[in-house]
């Protein structure tokens, strides 16, 4: 049942480099930051932006309404649960020849994203005179 000790370091191997990687990476770079980053002496040539040698004229670009980016998460959510029903689609064939029926589950998954889509809507998520 156990495994022996070489075993052991064989199959352990691999995830004990991945941890200390995952460690050493942030640890690094944070250290480099400090090392080559900027310091407290400011240099208003160095820090603005650069645009062909020439000094910026205008602020770079105006800021955008929460409305674009409540839109954008809305649409990436509902995007992302349409992309679960497409195996769903694929393999539902199969599971009608098994004699196994997942409309039930999926008519609830439709449900909820129905529901939450309805809540959008009544909450005014979708309105762009706001």
């Amino acid at each position: 049942m156990f495994l022996a000790a070489e075993n052991l370091q064989e199959t352990y191997l691999p995830v004990l480099l991945q941890v200390i990687i995952a460690i050493a990476l942030p640890i690094t770079i944070l250290i480099a930051s400090q090392a080559f980053g900027q310091r407290a002496k400011r240099n208003k040539i160095k820090d603005s932006a650069y645009e062909c040698g020439l000094p910026a004229e205008d602020k770079p670009h105006p800021r955008f309404a929460v409305k674009f980016y409540v839109t954008a998460m809305l649409f990436i959510l509902f995007d992302i649960e349409v992309v679960f029903l497409v195996p769903w689609a694929t393999i539902y064939r199969d599971f009608i020849a098994e004699g196994i029926s997942i409309v039930a589950p999926i008519l609830v998954f439709l449900g909820v994203i129905i529901l939450g889509l309805a809540y959008e809507i009544r909450n005014g998520a979708l309105e762009w005179d706001k």
